[in-house]
């Protein structure tokens, strides 16, 4: 998998280095793949871009379930988290009036999920408004965004959905999102592309253009390592104490079945290895 899936309940994901529109979008987009049913999307800071989203959806159809509502100040991006459920049902009530929805499921969705009812909502810069409006207090802003994040959670379960939201800054003023959160991710600007990190999934492979996929993580090539030694029947070694041998990683066998120090140079281990030519 290239990227998470998300899990019902609240999700937060925090990108470094910039608003991570295309990330957001590409998860969104993902999701929407394997599930039916539409996404209503409460807008800040122009993260529901239409220039991005077609540009990198694999389907102009995967737009259409995805409603968009926009918010300019803090009460108006309130008043659109509150007014979600009116949107959700008159798209129940469009959706279910439409015969042909019935037959919209394709290969490979989810079982448990309909085209009817929401599949997703997402609440990016979830901060963003409350922070910025200079009509409000401290204390007021905080209170607002509670309030809009009580609401996010109550959707999420009532619906069974993720909701994903993101935000601006991490600091004092953020700290509820975080706690309300039910899953976090964190995406990292890499010089191969974002790498994603969750509870349960790790970007540890990369794609090119040739099919093919590039890996950067010593993780990667420890779980492929340990997987083939398990399969020819060697018994991984223990590592050799730390404080006994401060310049080793561990411990290797010889064709002759010696257990020797390794150092962090495996040439230079052959090098000076007793009995096998060396200094």
């Amino acid at each position: 998998m290239l990227l998470p899936s998300l899990d019902d309940g609240i999700t937060l994901l925090d990108v470094d280095a910039g608003r991570g529109v295309p990330i957001l979008q590409s998860l969104v987009l993902d999701h929407l793949l394997v599930h039916d049913g539409p996404a209503f999307w409460v807008d800040a800071n122009g993260h529901a871009t239409t220039t991005t989203l077609a540009q990198i959806t694999p389907s102009q159809r995967l737009l259409d379930r995805i409603h968009v509502a926009r918010g300019f100040t803090a009460y108006q991006h309130f008043g659109a988290v509150c007014d979600l459920s009116t949107a959700v049902n008159k798209a129940i009530q469009t959706s279910t009036a439409d015969s042909r929805a019935t037959d919209r499921r394709a290969p490979g969705r989810d079982k448990d999920t309909s085209p009817h009812t929401p599949a997703l909502i997402v609440a990016p810069a979830v901060d963003a408004l409350y922070r910025a409006d200079d009509t409000l207090g401290e204390t007021h802003a905080k209170t607002l965004q509670a309030r809009t994040l009580a609401q996010l959670t109550t959707y999420a379960d009532g619906y069974d959905i993720p909701v994903l939201v993101t935000r601006n800054e991490r600091n004092e003023f953020t700290e509820s999102v975080a706690t309300v959160a039910d899953h976090h991710l964190e995406c990292e600007q890499t010089r191969m592309g974002p790498r994603v990190v969750g509870e349960d999934f790790e970007t540890l492979v990369y794609p090119v253009d040739d099919g093919a996929y590039y890996q950067t993580t010593f993780a990667y090539w420890r779980q492929l390592l340990a997987a083939r030694a398990t399969q020819v029947g060697v018994e991984p070694t223990t590592p050799a104490p730390s404080t006994s041998n401060p310049e080793g990683v561990g411990t290797g066998v010889t064709a002759d079945g010696e257990t020797v120090a390794a150092t962090a140079d495996p040439l230079l281990d052959a090098w000076t290895a007793s009995g096998t030519g060396g200094r």
